[in-house]
Order: C-alpha cells, then sequence, then structure tokens
C-alpha cells in the first residue's frame, strides 16, 4: 500500500530544463519582459536560471557552455524541434496576455490559437526558436476525468 510521502524528509522533485541561448543577456530580457525572474545565485556570464515556480527552473545556458554537457550537435531550431515546453495558466485571458507579451518581446507564433472548450492553448517561439506553449484546462473537466479514471 503506498503512503503519501513526507515532503519534511522527501521534498518535492524539481525540473531544472537546460535550453541553450545564442544570447543570454538577451534572451535574459525576453523572459523578463515576460514576468519571469532569475535567481541570481545560479545566474552568470555562462548561464542564467530562470525561475517558472518554487520547482521548475529554466537554465538558460550559452551554446559553447551548453556544448560542454553533451557531446552530441545542438539542433538548428528554424529547421528541428527537439521538444515543446508546455506551461499551464490560470485562465484563457492568462494565456493570451502571456503570448501577447512573447510577441511584443520579438517571438514568433507558430500556430493558431488552439480551442476544445475544455482546453485552450497558444504558442511562441522565442529568440532562440524554441517553442512554449501554453494552456489553460478547465479545471471541472480535469477534476471530472480524474474521478472517472479512478473509477475504471
Amino acid at each position: 500500500m503506498s503512503q503519501t510521502p513526507d515532503v519534511s524528509t522527501n521534498p518535492p522533485q524539481m525540473i531544472f530544463v537546460n535550453m541553450p541561448v545564442k544570447d543570454l543577456p538577451r534572451s535574459m530580457q525576453f523572459f523578463k519582459s515576460l514576468g519571469y525572474e532569475f535567481n541570481a545565485q545560479f545566474t552568470n556570464d555562462q548561464a542564467a536560471c530562470m525561475v517558472i515556480s518554487e520547482t521548475i527552473y529554466v537554465m538558460l545556458l550559452t551554446e559553447t557552455f551548453f556544448r560542454s554537457f553533451t557531446a552530441k550537435a545542438l539542433c538548428d531550431t528554424a529547421t528541428t524541434t527537439e521538444m515543446l515546453v508546455c506551461l499551464s495558466s490560470t485562465s484563457r485571458a492568462a494565456v493570451d496576455e502571456l503570448v501577447g507579451k512573447a510577441v511584443v518581446a520579438g517571438a514568433k507564433c507558430p500556430k493558431a490559437p488552439m480551442d476544445f472548450g475544455f482546453m485552450y492553448q497558444r504558442a511562441f517561439e522565442d529568440l532562440d526558436g524554441h517553442i512554449w506553449e501554453v494552456i489553460w484546462m478547465d479545471p471541472a473537466h480535469v477534476q471530472q476525468q480524474s474521478g472517472s479514471q479512478a473509477a475504471s
């Protein structure tokens, strides 16, 4: 029988997404204009620690520094997508607001908004071509689905 973990001894798992960038100060300014902050303790001229939440961070790494972590070539984001980063949002309006700020700051929108009624999604490409999806899901729909799956 599984038990709820004791977070006092087992803190929530964290995620650090590492992303190569061509111009670190420019990328930092872009994300600051979207409302994100950086942890100065883990930020220098090679890397910047962007805080998404208490457990989610994006490490913006200069391409040279990023290459020191892998022997593989970096993908060309103009022609290749390696991954999609998807962030949840509190409302449809919040989705539009964040994507709107990104566009004003120089981002491109790679596709039209997608509206499924219970879920609303938009996307933007940051200054380095990384694709960020921003979604809102109706909490009532999510809870309803979770309850029906638990009963199975």
